[in-house]
């Protein structure tokens, strides 16, 4: 049995220069995998300590990849602590035959691109072919992987709206998008945002004492709403503009989440991108189509795959005695 492991930091995660479309790809290789019995994924499993503070496991297999992965991520806001990201992963990968451990991940830099690619691969179904407007609520590191992704998916994309509660946060996030030639517009009213982004992608964290105020009845038709805050800053009352609900697996998550993430049970999830990218449908572009997700860990495997894959390849990563 080995004796050895593969480490690879954060630093060396970023080295390996991985491209949105290789996440992307790798993404959905993994949900058509899963969907065709070639994979297992269990549904999130979370401690919530406070409010806005947890700790998540989550696991998946795949006979296909030859590995087996454990991620534990935890988010914990620290005081004075408005610019920096509180998510931290790590992730654990064994053989999938043997099950001896191979490597041990920084889970951060790996966690933005799937979370941006989950995003991407349900648009490249779900979205309008040729969107020219995109808007992001919130515009922390999430926003960066968001915006590398939408602007490889859709080269159409020529402007830009962001709304964040911290400014720094905004110019940073505009900066990268006047880089990737689009437009940036920093705005302090959601409603601007939704009536002119065919493209909306809401990453509000959960915090004590918040309340949704993203008005669904505003967007335009057609348009793509990712919600990788699984819902909770859009107002419930509104949801019913959507008329096509996703998630990521149905196994995992049955409804968008409110202000308290707690399900909101008048509204169901209709399908998922498991069933979406096996069947490989046509676009679904006439209508206003709300994807919420909480993560599902045959992503984060396939991530794992691919950045082993590479480090070997290239020799990044730093091997460490059991």
């Amino acid at each position: 049995m080995s004796s050895e492991l593969l480490y690879l930091s954060n630093a060396d995660v970023q080295d390996l220069q991985i491209s949105p479309r290789e996440v992307r790809e790798a993404v959905l290789a993994a949900f058509r995998d899963n969907a065709a019995g070639g994979s297992v994924g269990l549904p999130k499993s979370t401690i919530t300590i406070g409010p806005g503070s947890w700790f998540s496991s989550m696991n998946s297999a795949s006979k296909i990849n030859g590995l087996a992965i454990s991620k534990w991520v935890a988010a914990i806001p620290l005081e004075g602590n408005g610019e920096r990201s509180t998510v931290n992963g790590l992730i654990c990968v064994s053989d999938y035959k043997t099950g001896v451990p191979v490597a041990v991940l920084d889970g951060n830099s790996i966690t933005l691109m799937r979370t941006a690619a989950m995003s991407a691969s349900a648009a490249l179904y779900l979205a309008p072919e040729t969107p020219a407007s995109i808007g992001l609520v919130g515009c922390g590191l999430q926003a960066l992987s968001h915006i590398q992704a939408f602007v490889d998916l859709f080269p159409s994309l020529r402007r830009i709206h962001l709304l964040s509660r911290s400014m720094r946060s905004a110019e940073r996030a505009a900066i990268e998008a006047s880089e990737k030639q689009l437009d940036p517009i920093i705005t302090h009213d959601p409603d601007v945002l939704l009536r002119d982004s065919e493209i909306v992608v809401s990453m509000v964290p959960s915090s004590s004492g918040l309340k949704s105020f993203l008005d669904a009845r505003l967007l335009p038709i057609p348009c793509f709403v990712s919600a990788v805050d699984g819902g909770r800053s859009w107002r419930p009352e509104t949801l019913g503009a959507f008329k096509v609900f996703v998630t990521d697996s149905l196994e995992q998550s049955s409804a968008p989440v409110d202000a308290s993430d707690r399900y909101i049970e008048s509204i169901k999830f209709q399908d998922d991108l498991v069933h979406l990218a096996f069947r490989s449908p046509q676009r679904v572009a006439s209508n206003r189509v709300f994807f919420g997700f909480r993560g599902f860990a045959i992503a984060d495997l396939a991530l794992a795959e691919l950045s082993l894959r590479k480090a070997r390849s290239l020799g990044i990563g730093r091997i460490l005695p059991r």
